[in-house]
């Protein structure tokens, strides 16, 4: 599965990337922000199978490309985790309305964000979201 990770902070992809890892999730990308990710993804050889988004960056974010990546033909359906700081029913219900998948919120446990993952993938396979 090729995940594509999105975070403006580099201690938080590295960690995202660690645990990738060390949970035998071995194909993924980062990029630091919504630009930064659409520029990864027209220059993908191969589709994006799952995003890891964060909310708050600069240029554009979180929620502007998961509002892209909805409009994009191939990335209608694909599920996309956010990962952010923000916990307010508001901020999980304009996430929802963007077209998120799922929602964790940061300092996150490891087991429980990869249990996430599966959990998000699991809901999208019976067409549900949170």
């Amino acid at each position: 599965m090729k995940i594509l990770a999105v975070d403006d902070s580099q201690t938080m992809r590295d960690l995202v990337s660690q645990t990738l890892n060390a949970s035998g999730y071995t194909d993924f990308d980062t990029a630091i922000d919504g630009v930064d990710a659409l520029e990864k993804i027209q220059q993908s050889e191969e589709e994006y199978e799952f995003f890891i988004i964060d909310i708050n960056m600069p240029r554009m974010d979180g929620f502007e490309l998961i509002t892209n990546l909805r409009n994009m033909f191939d990335y209608m359906s694909t599920p996309i985790m956010v990962l952010t700081t923000e916990r307010s029913e508001e901020m999980k219900e304009k996430g929802r309305i963007a077209g998120a998948t799922s929602w964790i919120v940061k300092p996150f446990d490891q087991k429980k964000f990869i249990d996430g993952i599966q959990l998000t993938l699991d809901y999208v396979n019976r067409n549900e979201t949170y």
